[in-house]
């Protein structure tokens, strides 16, 4: 951007909105919705059919299962059923961070670990 120009640009805002030029604008109070902005045009009515025919990307509903069963195991106490979903949380953690297609640094970490070390670590010695 052109030095100074950002600064020009803010106060013109400003005095506009002084003088109320912003007032009467439609949709006005109301939050600015970017649903179709990233995709690109072309894709937009295949989006919109997947959306309104209720279909989710695999990522969002692994993603979706992470949390509801996290919510699960929140209620639960040390029992076989908790750490039994601490290992399906790990293994649906390690299904999402293998579809994406990202870097590994923004993986998802796995969770639960160091406790089922601790459960099970043992036993594993003589």
């Amino acid at each position: 951007m052109i030095p100074g120009f950002e600064k020009i640009v803010e106060e013109r805002i400003r005095s506009a909105q002084k003088r109320g030029d912003f007032d009467d604008l439609p949709d006005a109070g109301r939050p600015l919705v970017f649903e179709n902005a990233v995709v690109p045009e072309g894709l937009r009515l295949s989006y919109k059919i997947l959306k309104n025919a209720g279909y989710v990307p695999p990522e969002i509903e692994l993603k979706t299962e992470i949390l509801s069963t996290e919510t699960l195991l929140s209620g639960m106490g040390e029992t076989k059923e908790a750490y039994h979903l601490m290992k399906k949380i790990n293994v649906l953690i390690m299904k999402l961070n293998s579809i994406r297609k990202g870097r590994i640094a923004f993986e998802v970490p796995q969770k639960y670990q160091e406790p089922l070390v601790q459960r099970f670590g043992n036993k594993t010695k003589p």
